[in-house]
């Protein structure tokens, strides 16, 4: 059984069913950038800036978000190095079962549910908030029992809150569904029009903010530490766990491998130059927004919209903001929509899930049916949760995910040393290392029960590794041994 669990994949020849319809390779370098930068900017710039900064590291988030993409930078160095060896759908899930095993694999695999899945729905949550804003600003004003959660978090515990349900989110939810159904192009395209749409608009406040700035509200650029976590050096890094959450997605490129065009050349550029974009603008944002008002005001739902708001000069502003934020989220939803089925579409034709998450639409090229149980799953989860709690499990799930991939860079080298590498991670030895030992540095700052929220999924998703995945695995059954 041990040796089952440890067995690698060394034959992706499965990657396309070779008894139905493929999937359609549309997509060349700037569709495969747009996802990445569509997979990231949302939550990050809209929301979580404001929290990070009001409560734990001030004026110091400029640092935390640095600190954050040189975690990620060493992580997408080893992504576009694995995405030249093995082009497919599966990403880290995949990396994993070649170099780690198919224990470590399923673990990844199950991880990066909370990275696409569970994420997706904590940003439809917080696509609401703007939604609802908006609409206030013209006189709608949408039940409240509506646009709510009907459980909430509190005091250690889930409480009942007298709300039905949150329905902006569920119906965003399930547009963007039907959207990706129809197809990669249409999907891919929508994204690509809402990256440049949302750019511009973050561009715009970030050049019209600036000559708003107070310098003084930068100093003390590191507030005194005032208790654990909260500004000091201590508070930097809880930052950091935190706004790392804004850079979950830039490997989503490597979930549409096969309908790049050309996936060895044009996934390291794609994961590259997405994750560098979007550290410019988060660094950016995060000076304007704690130049424009006292940190300590923006631990706000909508920390952007509350900075511009300060300054009447700007309130031409608050309507782009919020038109961006609706862009902005809309397309991390979109792209985690598209990622997912893919995820479980690859495992399917592992042997680990039902053979219904690998088919493929006949005309529309797309995991159709995947895409739909993904969808409904994304809304059910946004209609009732708040947004802590579907958030505090993403960014460990992506952590453990990453610490994966950059091991595997390793021990591929060692084990498979002449396997040709059209991208190769520069000194990999010291990249990989440091790439652990940073995400396993954010790890470390994580709290308790969040520790105990991962036990939980961990066990529900071993339970149905070996209730099914191990006994229908395609390498367990193919193998003389067994």
């Amino acid at each position: 059984m041990l040796k089952q669990l440890l067995s690698r994949k060394t034959d992706f020849s499965n990657a396309e069913d070779r008894d139905g319809p493929a999937l359609k390779r549309t997509l060349g370098p700037w569709g495969l950038t747009a996802l990445g930068i569509g997979a990231v900017i949302g939550g990050g710039i809209f929301v979580i800036t404001g929290q990070a900064a009001a409560e734990h590291a001030g004026p110091a988030i400029i640092l935390a978000f640095v600190i954050a993409a040189i975690c990620c930078s060493f992580t997408a160095l080893c992504y576009a190095e694995f995405a030249t060896l093995i082009p497919m759908s599966g990403s880290s899930y995949s990396y994993a079962y070649a170099t780690l095993g198919e224990l470590v694999a399923w673990f990844i695999g199950w991880n990066m549910v909370l990275e696409y899945g569970v994420s997706a729905s904590a940003v439809a949550v917080s696509w609401t908030g703007y939604f609802v804003s908006l609409l206030d600003h013209i006189g709608i004003h949408l039940p409240t029992v509506l646009t709510n959660a009907p459980l909430a978090y509190m005091d250690g515990h889930l409480v009942t809150t007298g709300a039905l349900f949150n329905l902006p989110a569920v119906a965003i939810v399930l547009a963007l569904t039907w959207l990706c159904y129809v197809g990669i192009r249409e999907s891919s395209g929508a994204n690509l029009a809402m990256v440049i749409l949302k750019v511009s608009l973050i561009v715009i406040v970030i050049v019209a903010g600036w000559h708003y700035v107070n310098p003084s509200y930068w100093h003390p650029f590191i507030p005194t530490n005032q208790g654990p976590e909260k500004y000091g050096w201590s508070g930097i890094m809880r930052a950091a766990t935190l706004v790392f959450f804004a850079y979950i997605g830039f490997e989503a490129t490597s979930t549409a491998a096969q309908e790049a065009k050309n996936p060895q050349r044009d996934l390291p550029i794609a994961t590259l130059t997405s994750l560098a974009i979007c550290t410019v603008l988060y660094i950016g944002i995060a000076a304007v927004i704690t130049g424009l008002l006292p940190f300590d005001q923006l631990g706000t739902a909508e920390p952007v919209v509350t900075a511009v708001r300060a300054h009447p000069e700007l309130g031409w502003l608050r309507w782009l903001v919020e038109v961006g934020a609706l862009i902005g989220l809309s397309s991390v939803i979109l792209v985690m929509i598209i990622a997912q089925p893919r995820i479980f579409m690859i495992m399917s034709r592992d042997g680990m899930l039902p053979k219904v998450f690998s088919r493929i639409h006949p005309r529309y090229r797309t995991p159709h049916i995947n895409t739909v149980i993904t969808g409904i799953g994304i809304a059910a989860l946004a209609a009732v949760f708040p947004l802590d709690v579907l958030g505090d499990l993403v960014s460990m799930g992506t952590l453990i995910a990453f610490v994966a991939v950059c091991a595997g860079v390793l021990i591929l080298r060692r084990t498979q040393p002449d396997l040709p590498r059209t991208f190769r991670v520069p000194w990999a030895p010291v990249t990989c290392v440091l790439g652990v030992l940073s995400c396993l540095g954010l790890l470390y700052w994580e709290n308790w029960y969040q520790w105990l929220m991962l036990g939980i999924w961990t066990v529900i998703g071993m339970a149905i590794y070996f209730g099914y995945g191990r006994r229908h695995s395609l390498l367990r059954n193919a193998s003389p041994a067994e």
